[in-house]
């Protein structure tokens, strides 16, 4: 368990459980391209994944470098798990436009992948 209840990937375990959080992971898939935008299904199972990955976070495992299991948040998470996927699966990506999706939500949320103290 995460040394802080108030940290940021406590927070962000709560947040899962909201309306807003499916609202959000809508977001990022629609508003940057993801080529499964459209997909009910897909962003809830994502959704599910990223809430998977808060929970071990929570626990102390760490995912992604430069980024502590207490700072993890959601777009993080939901990035890590598209990531792992199509690092797992390079089929799954035949024209690359996950990977693009990939890239676009780095770069437009680059706060969301470092120390927050960094920040300061």
């Amino acid at each position: 368990m995460a040394d802080n209840e108030d940290s940021t990937v406590t927070e962000s375990l709560r947040f899962t459980a909201l309306f807003e959080a499916e609202v959000l992971t809508r977001l990022l898939l629609d508003h940057w391209d993801h080529p499964s935008a459209r997909s009910t299904e897909y962003a809830q199972e994502l959704l599910e994944r990223a809430a998977e990955i808060l929970r071990q976070s929570v626990r102390g495992i760490a995912f992604i470098q430069n980024v502590q299991p207490s700072d993890m948040n959601l777009i993080a998470a939901v990035w890590y798990v598209e990531w792992s996927a199509v690092t797992n699966d390079a089929s799954s990506d035949p024209n690359g436009q996950r990977r693009e999706w990939l890239k676009a939500i780095r770069r437009t949320f680059p706060s969301c992948f470092c120390d927050p103290n960094e920040l300061i």
